[in-house]
């Protein structure tokens, strides 16, 4: 039998808020944002708990933010400290454990099953990290505590901010009965749809379900739909796990076939790109060359362009849909995606190379 494993997510409470808050407590009880400007049609990276009264989101452009926020303090982004700061939070998971997945600078996965400290709670190990943080670096952090790293995600939500639940080994199987599709990564808003239309809410309908209709359906989310709604969740904390590439994608709420709809689009998802890049990395835009565009089809056939620039810029990405916007041939848009590869150590210098699907 395997070791069952104990899997600690940890999520800074409004990260990159909360570091402006602190230095400035001049801000403190005011709605505070982090993100590009309205001007730029910049959106939030991040927003406080008085700002989220109003609405507000990450994601959310930021004109419209002020519009439902009039009050609202927005300030540029400062990845330079907010990555500091990341480094000192993540010298507090290395006192428990060197196995550390991190997802951006404010959010990982940590493997404790090893640790001794805390007569090998994790429960108790979560909550030492969670007041260490409190206590060196004046910051809040949620914590999720299971065997599983999905349901560790999952369970990290349930008593934010500034707090943490544990889903125990053998409270797994009851726990994801009552547990919606919705929570499952990777599960959007039209997924969620399509799941209802078949009748399926919770994790238990897709245990009742027939297995062939959720991969017919679902394709490769539909294997992650239904292990993860049977428990199953193999994948370990990865340590070191380079990042190849970077995507946003967005799923229309109705079919195009309008060019200048899907320049508008994409002008919104470059902005979302760049909030993702700048979470996720700390290099500048002009260092990602390769970029892609994607569409996905109303027959649900899909094609993606790729091109090595010089270095990314909206421009590119509006070159690129033009390019592939040929290849509807009167088909409708049903998604839009923009991707980039992170830098390798030996850049690619054909400029003009084009790949097709």
């Amino acid at each position: 039998m395997l070791l069952e494993r104990k899997i600690i997510h940890i999520d800074m409470d409004c990260f990159y808020a909360s570091v402006e808050v602190r230095d400035n407590p001049a801000l403190a009880g005011k709605p505070v944002a982090v993100g590009g400007s309205p001007s730029q049609r910049g959106v939030l990276a991040t927003c406080n708990y008085e700002a989220r009264k109003f609405g507000l989101h990450s994601a959310m452009a930021s004109a419209q933010a002020i519009k439902k926020c009039p009050n609202l303090i927005l300030l540029p982004t400062d990845m330079a400290r907010y990555k500091a700061v990341s480094e000192q939070i993540h010298a507090i998971f290395r006192r428990y454990t060197n196995l550390i997945e991190p997802l951006s600078l404010d959010e990982a996965y940590l493997d404790v099953t090893d640790c001794l400290q805390h007569s090998g709670s994790a429960t108790w190990i979560a909550q030492a990290i969670r007041q260490a943080i409190w206590e060196e670096l004046q910051l809040t952090a949620s914590a999720g505590v299971a065997p599983l790293k999905f349901l560790a995600k999952v369970a990290s939500d349930y008593n934010k901010p500034n707090g943490q639940f544990v889903i125990a080994p053998e409270e797994v199987q009851e726990f994801i009965k009552t547990l919606p599709l919705a929570k499952i990564p990777g599960v959007g808003k039209v997924t969620q749809e399509r799941l209802k239309e078949l009748g399926l809410q919770t994790c238990l309908d897709v245990q009742q379900a027939d297995k062939a209709l959720i991969y017919q359906h679902f394709g490769k989310l539909g294997k992650r739909i239904w292990d993860f709604s049977h428990g199953l969740d193999e994948r370990k904390v990865e340590v070191d796990r380079p990042r190849k590439s970077l995507a946003v994608e967005n799923t229309l709420l109705s079919d195009i076939d309008d060019f200048k709809q899907a320049q508008d689009f994409v002008e919104d998802l470059y902005q979302k790109l760049v909030f993702r890049i700048q979470r996720n990395s700390d290099l500048p835009l002009e260092s990602f060359k390769k970029l892609g565009v994607k569409l996905k089809f109303d027959d649900f056939s899909q094609t993606t362009l790729e091109k090595t620039t010089e270095g990314m810029n909206k421009a590119w990405f509006m070159e690129l849909l033009g390019h592939i916007w040929s290849r509807r041939a009167g088909r409708k848009v049903r998604l839009i995606g923009l991707s980039v590869h992170f830098p390798e150590c030996k850049e690619n210098k054909q400029l003009d190379l084009w790949s097709t699907p």
